[in-house]
């Protein structure tokens, strides 16, 4: 009997021990599955899974198709920051503090920042409730500041003092409020250093806050280092506080911002992870030029064992023939002279097309494309045509005089192809005199419609 009592409260400590992560979704998702993730600086690492349950729930009088899930947590569970993900595209992930407590939540799947309620967790409830105050506070201050800045006469000394007093009160009572509380870190770091009076420059207020963007965060902080939020304050600082309207001075404030986000960082694991974001950043909007910056710059003088070599080449690979891009050389024998597409000179532009015997599609076009630019001198083909042989090839290279002809063996697997990323055929490129990529057109209408505007 004794044992049975000790058997009892050991395996009741174990079931209270445990803790929950509820959502529900309103409307549901199309999806089935439910992921956590543990978020550590600029990467997510799996923790658990589990299936989306459909249901209905009647909501201010309306039936609504709803998606619930529930995730149980060993009682060893870290506190952290974690990411529910519900859709693997788009919009579909939510952040959230667990700090040895249950949750529960509700959202809009489409608008999950927006629309969250916690209706368990005190520290959710806590910088939920905050960030809806600091927020609403400091967009009041800010209209302000903007309509000084635009109507420098009217009078807003005392509008603003206003304004800026309940700002520091909201922060300094949860500040206060959150002390001893995992979320606290996060409350200080979100607080705007704002000028002590009000701007009527506007060049002087964005000089003030790009300035001091970085002042009330902590970049020792192991609570913010391993959480998103330093990662997605430098994104903000980067690429949508410094910007500018021609292209040149992107470039510069671009590479200031990514120099004064990176000197913040101590911890030189977290450097490198923010330096593999950043590129990827970069690269998603194909801006070779600060892709190729980053590298040489910042992740090439990283420490060896730091430097993610197979991400390196991954990253160069996807964007080795995006527009603005060398075209990666390659060469090819003609009636016995060896020929390299990087010494071509018998052109000042030249278009380079993928294409094949076999493809009907090619059979089409190729022919339309000789005809099309017959009378331009100017302008000068590299046809690299994809052949499991040279049998059909030898005889319709016949009929496209003046034209560079390659034969790529081994079709889709051709050393050359794999490098263009050739997927389908035809696939154009048209290149300046230098061989750099100056456009991408998707088909025949739209080689025609270039060159007729060069």
């Amino acid at each position: 009997m004794r044992f049975l009592l000790i058997l009892f409260f050991f395996i009741s400590s174990l079931t209270y021990s445990q803790f929950s992560i509820e959502g529900t979704l309103v409307p549901n998702v199309k999806s089935d599955w439910v992921i956590l993730y543990k978020v550590e600086g600029a990467k997510q690492n799996y923790f658990l899974n589990t299936k989306l349950v459909k249901d209905t729930l009647v909501i201010e009088g309306k039936k609504q198709p709803v998606a619930k899930f529930k995730f149980t947590l060993p009682e060893t569970t870290k506190p952290g920051v974690y990411r529910i993900t519900y859709r693997l595209k788009g919009v579909g992930f939510v952040d959230l503090v667990f700090n040895k407590e249950n949750i529960s939540f509700a959202l809009n799947p489409d608008y999950p920042e927006q629309t969250i309620s916690f209706s368990e967790s005190d520290e959710n409830i806590l910088y939920q409730n905050y960030l809806r105050e600091i927020s609403t506070a400091q967009q009041q201050l800010d209209s302000i500041q903007v309509t000084a800045i635009r109507n420098p006469s009217i009078n807003q000394k005392e509008a603003y003092q206003n304004a800026l007093a309940l700002v520091n009160n909201i922060q300094n009572a949860y500040t206060e409020a959150s002390k001893g509380k995992y979320v606290q870190p996060f409350i200080v770091a979100t607080s705007r250093v704002n000028p002590k009076n009000v701007e009527t420059s506007g060049q002087e207020y964005m000089k003030n806050m790009t300035a001091k963007f970085f002042d009330k965060m902590d970049f020792k902080n192991e609570t913010l280092l391993n959480s998103s939020f330093l990662v997605d304050r430098i994104t903000d600082y980067v690429f949508y506080v410094n910007l500018a309207s021609d292209e040149e001075t992107q470039q510069q404030l671009y590479k200031n911002s990514v120099a004064t986000a990176l000197s913040k960082i101590e911890d030189v694991n977290f450097r490198a992870d923010v330096i593999e974001f950043l590129i990827k950043q970069f690269a998603k909007q194909k801006k070779i030029t600060m892709v190729d910056y980053l590298f040489e710059n910042y992740f090439d003088k990283l420490p060896e064992s730091l430097q993610n070599k197979k991400f390196k080449s991954e990253q160069l690979a996807d964007l080795m023939v995006v527009i603005g891009r060398k075209a990666p050389d390659f060469s090819w024998e003609n009636n016995g002279k060896k020929m390299t597409l990087s010494s071509l000179q018998d052109a000042e532009n030249y278009i380079l097309v993928f294409w094949s015997t076999g493809c009907s599609h090619c059979l089409n076009e190729i022919p339309k494309l000789h005809t099309f630019l017959k009378d331009k001198s100017n302008i000068k083909v590299v046809a690299f045509s994809l052949e499991k042989n040279d049998f059909k090839w030898n005889k319709m290279k016949g009929d496209l005089p003046n034209w560079h002809h390659v034969l790529g063996l081994n079709k889709w697997e051709n050393k050359i192809a794999r490098t263009y990323n050739i997927n389908a055929t035809p696939t154009y490129f048209v290149l300046d005199k230098n061989k750099k990529i100056i456009a991408k057109p998707d088909h025949l209408k739209d080689v025609k419609a270039y060159v007729d505007k060069m």
